[in-house]
């Protein structure tokens, strides 16, 4: 297994348990955004863009959500 392999299955696997433990707290959305960014990297360096850009896409989407996540949880003042 090369080093590009290796970092795409280490992002593939980093972004299944976080999203497995999205629901515990929000930092688990926020890793699993850098995990879709990992796997777009992945994707682009190994020459498949259209997964490379999908996973940016869905970065995009759960960085979002981790936003959204966040604010949900502040105090109004």
């Amino acid at each position: 297994m090369d080093a590009l392999t290796a970092f795409g299955l280490f992002a593939v696997t980093f972004m299944l348990i976080c999203y497995v433990l999205e629901d515990r707290a929000p930092f688990w959305t926020f890793l699993f955004a850098l995990g879709c960014l990992m796997g777009s990297a992945y994707g682009f360096l190994q020459g498949a863009w259209p997964f490379g850009a999908v996973e940016l896409i869905w970065f995009v989407v759960a960085l979002r959500r981790w936003v959204g996540l966040r604010h949900r949880g502040e105090p109004r003042a």
